[in-house]
């Protein structure tokens, strides 16, 4: 059975960084497990400075570079058995864009799981197909339970739908926020840029 992964990383990851997402993802899956990567748009429409980290802007620049095509393109044709959509962070903007062209063109959403790693939540229409699914994070260390940067807006609006990554290290909301993506993410992530140090991509959601 085929199964491939395409996933799309958060505001500002670079080529390099979603690179060492898919080595990492690919050290840890089998030889019938096909990994697809995209970064973050390098460049707004008509602008030298990337996109924002807003959805709307982040999908229309992901369209103005071509990859949205390109990406749609991509799934559609992978004639895969499984095939997982994934979005990190403001990614997720983008994965839930893609999964929806891709399931408007005929692809078996039965064969799709679209899978928001602390990001922007999928549709209504997307929550309805019982694979979506839905992540934040949380640590428990002395007593406290420390929390990704959107876990307590996705609790809220999910709460049992939403599903829990315990993670192995890191107390801040950038720690914990990059832990779905980077189980090797520690206090030393402060910012977006070093998201993915000594990156062991997060595939929790593989089989949740």
């Amino acid at each position: 059975m085929i199964t491939c992964i395409f996933f799309f990383g958060g505001y500002r990851a670079t080529i390099h960084d979603v690179a060492k997402w898919q080595g990492s993802a690919a050290d840890q899956t089998s030889d019938d497990v096909y990994v697809f990567t995209y970064a973050w748009p390098a460049a707004a429409p008509n602008s030298d400075k990337p996109a924002n980290s807003d959805d709307r802007h982040a999908v229309s620049s992901f369209r103005s570079a071509g990859t949205f095509d390109k990406a749609v393109s991509d799934i559609g044709s992978c004639g895969a058995d499984r095939i997982f959509i994934v979005g990190h962070s403001s990614g997720c903007a983008i994965s839930k864009a893609v999964d929806r062209a891709v399931v408007d063109k005929d692809v078996d959403k039965d064969k799709v799981t679209l899978v928001a790693l602390d990001g922007f939540a999928p549709d209504v229409d997307q929550l309805a197909r019982p694979s979506t699914q839905v992540w934040a994070a949380e640590r428990k260390q002395g007593g406290k339970v420390f929390v990704s940067r959107n876990h307590d807006r996705l609790k809220e609006t999910f709460a049992g739908r939403l599903k829990i990554f315990n993670a192995p290290s890191g107390t801040t909301k950038w720690a914990l926020h990059f832990s779905l993506v980077n189980v090797a993410a520690s206090d030393d992530i402060d910012e977006p840029s070093k998201g993915y140090m000594n990156c062991r991509a997060n595939l929790v959601w593989m089989n949740p």
